[in-house]
């Protein structure tokens, strides 16, 4: 069976040593090969726009920094992922709408290349059949989303443009807020969604557009769940009961997306998992990199080259204290508890500073599975976390377009 390749190439990298482990990964193994499994968050684009980088090639996650790419997306048994067009929020004017636009057409101009340069064993997928398709001919399926809402401006024509470029997801803000609405790391400016942001939850409903509700505010949440017609997705959130930061979500906003049908895909970046204490050098020389790089704003590619480059030199010389398996788990446990299971999948922010302690990369995405079946879960409940509550939702919102 197909699943045997993956049990091997995991085997390599010393995932297990017991007898009753390996019998684990080969039962989260045999699940995967069944499953359609999909992971709804990576910002890998950031390293197509670098000369050199071979997605189609191994990178090792711990020298090279890339978490995903084809290979290893073999070796972890996943089927299809969402490659985000992130753009860091800059000015709010018209020439930054400008520039925001270009760099995201650029971006989505990258991806294209890398995937068709890649076509014997990748394509661009567009709907939940597409995905089912690919995985049943042996190859990975790529969605496209955008986050952050800032390259469309102010023009909603840009949101049905983006979609026929292949976005089927804007995640509506990113860390500051834009003309769409508050971010839930930012001042409170519209007290949820604006008057445009209003605009823009009908209109990615009238076309059959994903709604992100990861990294919004409480308020515009709640905003969009009242005014959409359709269940929204958050694309990488975890829960604020476990880990008591703004980024995830409350238990009444769990609750809340649950009866609007919609899923939470729980985020792998460790602060997000479990809260740690402070890290005073590795923050001073992310200070500093932030101040000498203009917070990434409006980078040149070669600014962008040197700024990666040096991030990860920090990563090395100051890494992170990560969480683990065990700990993500609490939130899919707490998750599951509070609003069933059919509102939670998976959402790593993969090369967008998500990893694990033990699950660094999409190759090690079995452990995940290992774990939710020490825990009780029957390969039923697994299935749908690894992708069909997501499928669910989005054949939904496709079947809604007008």
């Amino acid at each position: 069976m197909k699943y045997f390749s993956f049990f091997f190439a995991f085997l390599l990298v010393g995932c297990t040593t017991t007898s009753a482990d390996k019998k684990l990964l080969e039962e989260a193994l045999r699940i995967h090969s069944k499953a359609i499994t999909i992971d709804t968050h990576t910002d890998t684009p950031l390293y197509f726009i670098h000369a050199g980088f071979d997605f189609g090639q191994r990178h090792d996650a711990r020298k090279e920094g890339s978490k995903v790419d084809i290979p290893r997306m073999e070796e972890g048994g996943l089927d299809a992922l969402f490659l985000a067009v992130f753009i860091v929020q800059g000015e709010r004017s018209a020439a930054g709408n400008a520039r925001a636009f270009e760099r995201a057409d650029l971006i989505f101009d990258s991806i294209v290349s890398v995937l068709k340069r890649n076509n014997d064993k990748a394509e661009i997928a567009f709907n939940a059949s597409d995905i089912e398709r690919l995985k049943y001919s042996g190859k990975r399926a790529f969605l496209l989303g955008i986050e952050n809402g800032y390259p469309i401006g102010n023009d909603l024509s840009l949101i049905k443009y983006f979609y026929d470029r292949g976005a089927r997801y804007i995640t509506l803000c990113h860390s500051k807020n834009n003309d769409i609405c508050d971010s839930s790391t930012d001042t409170v400016e519209f007290n949820g969604l604006s008057a445009f942001g209003e605009a823009v939850v009908k209109e990615m409903n009238r076309i059959g557009m994903m709604i992100d509700v990861s990294h919004i505010s409480d308020s515009a949440f709640f905003d969009v769940v009242r005014l959409s017609t359709t269940p929204v997705i958050a694309s990488h959130s975890s829960a604020r009961a476990i880990c008591n930061n703004p980024r995830n979500f409350s238990d009444e906003m769990l609750k809340a997306l649950a009866k609007n049908r919609g899923v939470i895909q729980v985020c792998l970046l460790s602060d997000y998992v479990k809260t740690f204490p402070p890290n005073l050098q590795r923050d001073s020389v992310m200070n500093e990199l932030l101040i000498k790089y203009r917070y990434f704003k409006d980078l040149s590619d070669e600014e962008s080259a040197m700024a990666s480059a040096e991030w990860q030199a920090m990563n090395l010389k100051y890494p992170i204290e990560l969480a683990t398996v065990s700990d993500y788990v609490d939130h899919i446990d707490h998750i599951v508890k509070t609003i069933g299971i059919d509102h939670v999948g998976i959402g790593s922010d993969f090369d967008g500073g998500g990893g694990l302690a033990d699950c660094i990369d999409v190759g090690e995405f079995p452990k995940i599975t290992m774990e939710l079946l020490r825990r009780g879960y029957v390969e039923e409940d697994i299935i749908k976390i690894w992708g069909g509550n997501f499928l669910r939702v989005m054949e939904e919102i496709q079947n809604k377009a007008g």
